[in-house]
């Protein structure tokens, strides 16, 4: 049912009927301001999408990157594809902070990597004899073991002018780098 039919609805029958005095009028009245109403509906399911980064879609993802200052100095400059664009604005939208193993894995995979996360402990008697032989700063350190080449490949939520495939590590590193804790030093280990 369109808004038209809806505003006559409000009024009594005579009164919109083209016989009646005026009723030619305010028939046309309705029309338009029912076709006026439909036009908004749409407008504003557009507005909804937009909402959220991963409704936008390419229409309004340049108002989002604005907005959450993207691309951001990890994206160095390169070209990224549509789905790669969205998925950095995805994952900044919800970077909420964190220093747990799932924090940092969950922020990979936003990026479309998979990714495990290691951490290290200093050597003490208490250690099983398999262990490496750690200091008390190797507590700082921890390694992200990652494939050696990520791989993303076209799909439909890609642009038609987006590579069939994209390789490379540096965003992750980047990204990883920037929200790690200060005191700490992160290793990369690809492929292992």
């Amino acid at each position: 049912m369109n808004h038209a039919e809806l505003l006559k609805l409000l009024l009594p029958p005579v009164s919109y009927d083209a016989s009646g005095e005026g009723g030619a009028v305010l028939a046309a009245t309705i029309e338009a301001e029912g076709a006026a109403l439909d036009r908004v509906r749409v407008l504003a399911s557009y507005v909804l999408e937009a909402l959220t980064p991963w409704g936008a879609g390419g229409l309004w993802l340049t108002d989002w990157e604005r907005v959450l200052g993207l691309p951001d100095e990890c994206a160095g400059g390169l070209a990224q594809t549509m789905g790669e664009r969205m998925a950095a604005a995805v994952a900044k939208v919800r970077e909420r902070g964190g220093q747990s193993r799932s924090y940092f894995v969950g922020v990979a995979a936003a990026l479309g990597y998979a990714i495990t996360i290691q951490e290290h402990d200093a050597f003490t008697c208490e250690t099983a004899c398999d262990q490496p032989i750690c200091d008390e700063d190797w507590r700082y350190a921890w390694t992200v073991r990652a494939p050696e080449t990520t791989i993303r490949e076209f799909s439909c939520d890609s642009a038609c002018t987006d590579p069939l495939a994209s390789w490379g590590n540096a965003l992750l590193e980047c990204v990883i780098n920037r929200l790690k804790p200060a005191h700490t030093h992160v290793i990369f280990s690809y492929g292992g």
